[in-house]
């Protein structure tokens, strides 16, 4: 009704299968390191990262969306320890970060007419960051 954001897990229960458009839902997002790391590295960074999607975004990774999510490394500084735990840490931070950044991104969206924004559906009294 224009007036709240819907709550997609119930209206998938409820009405099964929906129609939409391809590529209409997707989140693209970027992590960063100053870490040395290898392109495979990279890669399961990138893919730890998506851990954050999931933790902020639901659903996340469906059949119409390309969700993406780039990483990329300066080599600026080698960390201390074993590289596994080293790319386990960051991985797991990335992650962290990322889930924050797409709940801030929403709660700062502005919206545009024919199209609120979470805060233009929020209540006056609600906080807001």
């Amino acid at each position: 009704d224009g007036t709240a954001l819907a709550d997609s897990r119930r209206l998938l229960r409820l009405a099964g299968p929906t129609q939409t458009r391809s590529a209409e839902n997707t989140t693209i997002g970027i992590v960063a390191t100053n870490a040395r790391l290898t392109k495979v590295e990279a890669t399961t960074l990138a893919q730890m990262a998506h851990a954050g999607f999931a933790r902020a975004i639901n659903p996340v990774h469906t059949p119409y969306d390309g969700d993406t999510i780039f990483a990329l490394a300066t080599g600026t500084h080698q960390p201390a320890g074993t590289p596994q735990a080293s790319l386990l840490q960051i991985g797991a931070l990335a992650a962290e970060v990322m889930a924050e950044a797409i709940v801030r991104a929403g709660r700062a969206a502005v919206g545009i007419p024919g199209y609120p924004a979470a805060r233009d559906l929020a209540p006056a009294d609600s906080p807001s960051e």
